[in-house]
């Protein structure tokens, strides 16, 4: 019984260490290397290049034409650099960006499509430029479809902006990141960590959840606590401050007051005939009939001949003065 157990255990065992890749390997501990860090591309890595042609396009407002086609000379010479070709077609109202012979870095065609994509989203071209560097990625945010309301919609991308931009100058600053807010959508450049806290502000704020201002505070908050290297690995939500929605408006439910139940209908209406009957109309001729109608028609017509004229007369009538 022994001998069965003891054979168990050393299966077990040598199904864990299974595979070369399950040992420890001696720089897993080492603290002198940095995993996060991203690595400069060298050409010498991919000398024959890419087998295939890579291409993405991507369409842009037609209020947006003059200024690219003044910056695209900038861009183009940008993206050569990397060997990627970019072409502007007006006609089409479009932007192209592919591969070449002398692309070498496989991933800068991600990060071509990622220039072109703010680029139509109205992010200046010297800013868009710089997302071809590996440190900075980009999100766009769709807002649009967020918020059915259109006033609704504005007001609240508005408080997003705040005054003078007071409110996204604050956000740029504690999230490291480039904010541009534009029609239904919001480009944002920065760090992953910038560009994820950056996205939930957003839709806290274009969903009604939270107000950007409690982001910004909470987001200072955060900035102290890391200076603290006594707190560093501790949580830290017993310090942020938790804010609750206190003005919640709902709408009233108008209640229609309820008739008293009568099993008899309504009276009948009198019809024409009825009341030409009270009026004594009916027992007169068509002659003398017209006549009556042509009489009321010219007092209308005189009623409202000497309205006008009052009207027109009072612009030339002097104020009163006081004496």
């Amino acid at each position: 019984m022994e001998q069965e157990n003891v054979e168990v255990v050393n299966l077990q065992h040598k199904r864990k260490h299974k595979g070369k890749h399950d040992k420890p390997k001696p720089w897993d501990e080492d603290p002198n290397i940095d995993r996060w860090k991203i690595e400069k591309f060298d050409p010498s890595w991919n000398t024959d290049g890419l087998l295939e042609v890579s291409s993405f396009s991507t369409v842009f407002p037609r209020y947006r034409e003059k200024y690219l086609q003044e910056a695209w000379p900038k861009v183009k010479s940008a993206l050569k650099g990397y060997g990627i070709s970019a072409e502007l077609n007006l006609v089409e109202g479009s932007m192209t960006v592919s591969t070449t012979r002398k692309t070498r870095d496989p991933y800068i065609i991600m990060k071509a499509r990622d220039l072109i994509k703010l680029l139509s989203r109205s992010v200046p071209a010297p800013q868009a430029i710089k997302i071809l560097n590996d440190e900075m990625q980009c999100d766009i945010i769709k807002i649009g479809n967020l918020v059915r309301n259109k006033e609704r919609f504005v007001k609240r991308r508005q408080r997003l902006v705040g005054p003078n931009s007071s409110t996204l100058k604050a956000l740029e600053i504690l999230t490291g990141s480039y904010i541009l807010v534009q029609g239904n959508t919001v480009a944002a450049m920065g760090s992953f960590k910038g560009l994820k806290q950056v996205r939930r502000i957003v839709e806290d704020c274009m969903e009604n959840k939270m107000h950007p201002v409690y982001h910004i505070k909470i987001l200072m908050m955060k900035k102290e606590l890391e200076k603290d290297p006594a707190l560093k690995n501790e949580n830290w939500d017993r310090f942020l401050p938790k804010f609750k929605k206190k003005n919640v408006q709902t709408k009233k439910v108008k209640s229609k007051e309820k008739k008293p139940y009568t099993p008899f209908p309504p009276p009948q209406q009198p019809s024409k005939i009825d009341q030409e009957l009270e009026s004594g109309e009916y027992f007169l001729s068509e002659k003398k009939k017209l006549a009556k109608k042509w009489q009321e028609k010219q007092e209308k017509q005189a009623h409202k001949t000497a309205e006008n004229k009052r009207k027109r007369e009072e612009s030339f009538v002097p104020p009163k003065v006081r004496i």
